[in-house]
């Protein structure tokens, strides 16, 4: 069997759409970019609106500026490889863009999650120690959370690259999806792939896996100090900023939840509804994330509806 590893001519990979529907995806593409373009718009909308506005230059707003940028470089990252597959059809895609394109959804993804877990802290300390929720939560110490979500994820992801180059391939190779993904670059590989899986999944326990640890933490102890609240208004209140956030936590984890149980129990599912699982793990949620926001932080959406309504003046 022909082989090619990094030191030999690349190996090809060929993303895949929906395969069977080739014919039918012009139709196809229009809700796919209707989605990429109300993301963009919509987060894009939400930064210069936090950018703009003194009043929103408080923690909970950088960070929803952070889950912003976050999800316009995921956005950004799978985008060029749907439009290659969507409207020209041209599906092969090199070894090093392959990489590098799944480096960028990783490490966006891994980024995501962090600032959910910082969203939450944010959450947790508003309600806990309100009256010194500014001096907890100072600019440098915003800042230094940030740096540390970054740096994490881009420390995390790098050797993957590494150990994916490592391994031998097929001259050419059929991907799962129209954009690289790491446990599907590991499937195509024909040479021992056990570090890079073992690898993999501890990427996967120290990102996603420790945060979703913490926000349960963080909402067991948000949950805990609403109900030592006397007043049943101010605990509503107190919930009531929370639930922006918890949509956008079950926006993002449910999808991924659903990826990964296909994956590894839908063996006799049609590869179909696997596509539309990765379709949805990578763009609902920088699509429902400044929905959610918008609707639902009354900041937000006041600023938003005041700055339309200045634009038609």
């Amino acid at each position: 069997m022909a082989v090619c590893n990094s030191s030999t001519p690349y190996p090809r990979f060929l993303l895949t759409g929906f395969s069977g529907l080739e014919s039918s995806y012009g139709l196809l593409s229009l809700p796919i970019f209707l989605v990429y373009a109300t993301s963009v718009a919509g987060n894009m909308t939400i930064l210069s609106v936090i950018r703009t506005e003194p009043s929103l230059h408080q923690p909970m707003y950088y960070f929803l500026s952070m889950l912003a940028l976050t999800d316009l470089g995921l956005s950004t990252t799978t985008l060029p490889t749907m439009v290659s597959v969507f409207w020209f059809h041209a599906r092969e895609i090199s070894f090093n863009a392959c990489l590098v394109q799944m480096y960028f959804i990783h490490v966006f993804s891994i980024i995501e999650s962090a600032v959910l877990l910082a969203m939450a802290f944010d959450r947790l300390v508003a309600i806990r120690e309100p009256l010194r929720y500014a001096a907890i939560l100072t600019n440098a110490v915003i800042f230094g959370i940030a740096l540390a979500m970054a740096g994490r994820a881009l420390a995390l992801v790098f050797p993957a690259s590494f150990l994916l180059k490592r391994l031998q391939y097929r001259p050419v190779n059929i991907l799962s999806y129209p954009f690289c993904l790491h446990q599907d670059l590991i499937k195509t590989t024909v040479s021992s792939r056990r570090v890079s899986s073992i690898y993999g999944l501890i990427v996967v326990i120290c990102s996603m896996g420790l945060d979703s640890v913490l926000l349960l933490l963080s909402y067991i102890l948000i949950l805990g100090t609403v109900l030592r609240i006397a007043s049943k208004t101010e605990r509503v209140r107190a919930l009531n900023t929370c639930v922006s956030h918890t949509c956008a936590v079950l926006t993002f984890y449910t999808p991924m939840i659903g990826l990964s149980l296909i994956r590894r129990y839908g063996q006799n599912v049609s590869p179909l509804v696997h596509v539309l699982m990765a379709n949805v793990y990578l763009l609902v949620p920088p699509l429902m994330n400044p929905v959610v926001y918008s609707v639902k932080t009354k900041q937000i959406r006041d600023r938003i509806l005041k700055k339309f309504r200045q634009q038609k003046v």
